[in-house]
């Protein structure tokens, strides 16, 4: 008997190459949707630990006597200030594995000293933005007289005016809370020391502070690390650990802690330090900072988001008015344009009432620092062409053929050979195809931005 077969279905109508499509697209669609996704979590990510370090961050007021505050230029001038104290912003002393990193002593070592300042200028239009260093040796009067002091060393205001309100309070026999006392006599140090530069540099508006303790530098070059940097000779020192490679190096925060500590060789280099080559190091570090946090890997890792987040807390201070996010945004629009960073001038070092000093013409550094506030003149590119044919035209070469664009500082040809020195704890990377250098052979040339500054 017959048994009747089921129909066949007709043949599928799409082709490998049809259904291989509909796969990727179908992949595609998912992989869109999971990046949205993921972006989504690390803006909510973002925004938690930005709300939450503007929660808990140390903050204190400042004023200007005799400045207009009132009305917004546009402009923006944030005081940048490193400290040599060895403990948080509580006054509490850092862990055991931190000192050791540090190479600096213990609690009971340093101060409230102001180490590092530098003022950082952002232009109204963001272009090019600079950073203008002052040598914590310059030798200046003091904003109030604190304790007594009219001159002393531009870093000291800060110490001699936390010392001065404590003892003001003590004297009052209504001590408030001691932890309430610290960070009052701290706010007061803070506010001679911002006082003290702008008096310096021409009773110069300052908008905001960032205010760094030394463990917080540690904490933030752990956070990112590597940090990439470029000396021009290997060199060693007992003090600050400093052991390096001549040329290109990516250095772990330990290191980065002697490169920027580093202000004499006890190695036998015969490389001559002063503190001017110190302040010279710390720049090439924020160089190399920026470098790291322009990469857009650093900060979507969590992990590097949390460690900067506690160094934040524990390190940090900025003043009451200071928007963390805001000023990120406006960061950004600067990281496009590139910073420049300018050191203040010396005449000469000195001896003052047996302390070793800088001293300088205040009348010159104001000249110097109002020329680097002053806005950008528009260029006319019509102008510039009309004059580069004249010139031409002459026979005369123009200024950039006859000088050179970069100003007469070294170029990146001028590079020392990474890797001259092999025992150095730093990588050097001698590959050939590292990022750009430029050499800076003196403490006193301007460090451009776009490439990697090579420094003593």
């Amino acid at each position: 008997m017959h048994t009747p077969q089921r129909p066949s279905l007709p043949p599928t109508t799409q082709s490998p190459t049809t259904m291989s499509s509909s796969r990727r697209r179908r992949l595609l669609v998912t992989l869109a949707v999971a990046l949205v996704l993921v972006l989504a979590i690390i803006a909510v990510f973002a925004a938690f630990i930005f709300r939450h370090v503007d929660e808990n961050i140390t903050r204190s007021e400042f004023d200007l006597p005799g400045i207009d505050t009132a009305e917004d230029p546009g402009e923006m001038n944030v005081l940048i200030m490193g400290l040599d104290s060895r403990l948080d912003q509580n006054g509490e002393a850092l862990p055991d594995d931190v000192y050791q990193a540090l190479h600096a002593g213990g609690a009971d070592d340093g101060g409230y000293n102001a180490n590092t300042l530098i003022l950082l200028h952002l232009p109204e239009d963001r272009s090019q933005a600079v950073g203008i260093s002052i040598p914590r040796d310059d030798y200046v009067e003091l904003a109030g007289a604190p304790l007594g002091v009219t001159h002393g060393k531009v870093k000291e205001a800060y110490g001699l005016a936390l010392e001065q309100r404590l003892e003001e309070l003590r004297a009052t026999g209504e001590i408030p809370d001691a932890d309430e006392a610290y960070q009052e006599a701290r706010a007061a140090g803070r506010q001679a020391q911002i006082e003290t530069v702008s008096q310096l540099l021409g009773d110069v508006r300052i908008d905001h502070f960032v205010e760094v303790t030394m463990g917080g530098f540690f904490h933030i070059a752990d956070a990112v690390q590597p940090i990439e940097v470029c000396l021009n000779q290997a060199t060693e020192d007992l003090y600050s650990g400093a052991d390096f490679a001549a040329g290109v190096q990516q250095l772990d925060a330990e290191q980065a802690m002697s490169f920027v500590r580093q202000r004499r060789d006890t190695g036998e280099s015969g490389v001559f330090l002063t503190d001017l080559d110190r302040s010279r190091r710390q720049q090439a570090f924020l160089v190399g900072l920026a470098n790291r946090l322009r990469d857009t890997e650093t900060l979507t890792q969590p992990k590097t988001v949390t460690s900067l987040v506690d160094a934040t807390q524990s390190s940090v201070a900025l003043d009451a008015e200071f928007e963390l996010l805001s000023f990120l945004k406006v960061a950004k629009e600067v990281s496009d344009h590139g910073l420049e960073f300018v050191t203040l001038p010396i005449e000469e070092f000195g001896v003052v009432d047996g302390s070793d000093v800088n001293l300088v013409d205040v009348d010159e550094i104001q000249r110097i620092v109002a020329g680097l506030l002053a806005p950008a003149e528009p260029v006319d590119e019509t102008d510039e062409a009309d004059e580069r044919g004249e010139a031409n035209a002459s026979g005369e070469p123009d200024a950039d053929t006859a000088e050179g664009a970069g100003g007469g500082a070294p170029t990146a040809s001028d590079t020392p050979d990474p890797g001259a020195h092999a025992e150095s704890d730093g990588e050097a990377l001698d590959d050939g195809s590292g990022p750009d250098v430029e050499v800076y052979e003196s403490w006193d040339q301007p460090i451009a931005a776009g490439a990697i500054p090579c420094v003593n």
